[in-house]
């Protein structure tokens, strides 16, 4: 179970409530060119369909800044409700104050402060995205990234450090430097005005220790509602293992309030990867429920044909795309869980467990697979229609276990 810590401030970013009480927020960011319109709007949509609850998209130069309306009424007119939040560096100050209606139409701003005022000794482009932020009820996040740390910050705290009688180690000043730029930040965007209740805040590495060990001290010292994630967590498993060992830990611990799964995809990959990604693993630490969870054994010398597998792959794919539908039918039905096992050995007790269960015998399959309900046999099934009898039987079980949903709570 979570542990839970409350945030004071609550940040509503077009109706997606981030801090508080409220679910964990699932967020993701584009990778086209955002001036290239089409892409950007297509690729939105994917993101948006599998489950991302913000999306961001990179403003970089006045095209990117001029497509933003653009992309935000094409979202709208096609029925894309996601909240759009533009990600600025180096001159986000600029692009702001000459494209008046993309500071209007983004939903929340995304401003690194290593990356505002570089080389300069006053923060005047920091407090211009502010005021803008101000001027068009806008929130905020802050968001400190070590591999562009505010370098000023950084040498104060290094040569504090040299003064020391027992010096930190110089990793220790880099963590402290990452949170004290965050913590600074918001404290000054407060003073010129914005409010508490519209500022998150981020701190990100890419290495797991760190990144803990950051959002721990961050946590501690501040109740912002907080976003979480590597800032680079890489390819395939490696991304996949490190986005989780490092915020399984930290979202038990109650910190992190929305979250990003950084992925490097394959090329002309699928974007929304990190999306699901996210969702799985909110909902392994039973955080949030997104899907219905397919429970499979891996297979062993007891199980050396493979039919098992390709019932597995089919319940589940089936699964998958009757979500879209069945989420705006029935209440609770992203809680079901599914057993499809290979042999008797954990078959029978792990079906029993679930919801609803199939268990097959084991090694050379025989044509035959008892189901077991709500932890009940029900049936035995035999012949070549497992598969296809399993599935009736798992539309009518929704059917007849979750509530249909009130309309408009979809």
């Amino acid at each position: 179970m979570r542990i839970d810590r409350r945030t004071a401030a609550v940040c509503d970013i077009d109706g997606v409530k981030v801090g508080g009480r409220n679910p964990i927020v699932v967020q993701s960011m584009t990778n086209t060119d955002t001036a290239d319109t089409s892409a950007t709007v297509n690729q939105t949509i994917a993101l948006a369909n599998a489950g991302s609850e913000l999306v961001r998209v990179t403003v970089n130069h006045d095209e990117a800044a001029a497509a933003v309306p653009t992309i935000v009424r094409a979202l709208r007119d096609f029925g894309c409700g996601a909240p759009i939040v533009g990600d600025f560096h180096y001159n986000g100050h600029l692009l702001l104050r000459r494209y008046p209606d993309c500071a209007k139409l983004l939903a929340k701003y995304r401003i690194n402060p290593g990356n505002v005022d570089i080389g300069r000794k006053h923060d005047d482009n920091f407090r211009t995205m502010i005021e803008t932020a101000i001027e068009y009820g806008k929130p905020v996040r802050i968001g400190v990234n070590w591999g562009s740390l505010d370098q000023r910050l950084l040498t104060e705290l290094m040569d504090k450090n040299a003064r020391l009688p027992e010096p930190q180690d110089a990793g220790e000043v880099m963590r402290e430097a990452i949170v004290a730029s965050a913590l600074r930040s918001a404290e000054a965007a407060e003073g010129y005005g914005l409010g508490r209740d519209r500022i998150v805040l981020s701190a990100k590495v890419s290495n797991v220790r760190d990144l803990i060990g950051v959002y721990r001290d961050l946590a501690s010292r501040c109740d912002y509602p907080l976003h979480l994630g590597l800032t680079e967590a890489g390819m395939g498993n490696k991304g996949i293992v490190a986005s989780t060992a490092a915020m399984a830990v930290l979202l038990q611990e109650g910190i992190g309030d929305t979250i990003r799964v950084s992925l490097t995809p394959q090329p002309n990959g699928d974007r929304a990867e990190e999306v699901r990604v996210a969702q799985q693993i909110l909902q392994s630490l039973e955080i949030r429920s997104f899907t219905p969870q397919v429970t499979a054994c891996p297979g062993c010398g007891r199980t050396t044909s493979t039919f098992f597998q390709q019932m597995a792959e089919e319940i589940e794919s089936y699964l998958h795309s009757r979500m879209p539908v069945w989420k705006t039918r029935y209440e609770g039905v992203e809680e079901m869980n599914v057993a499809v096992m290979g042999c008797v050995v954990n078959g029978p007790g792990e079906s029993k467990h679930a919801d609803l269960g199939i268990s097959l015998p084991g090694a050379f399959e025989e044509p035959k697979a008892p189901v077991y309900i709500d932890g009940r046999l029900n049936r035995t099934l035999k012949g070549d229609r497992i598969v296809a009898e399993f599935i009736e039987i798992l539309d009518e079980y929704v059917e007849n276990r979750y509530a249909p949903k009130a309309v408009g709570t979809a």
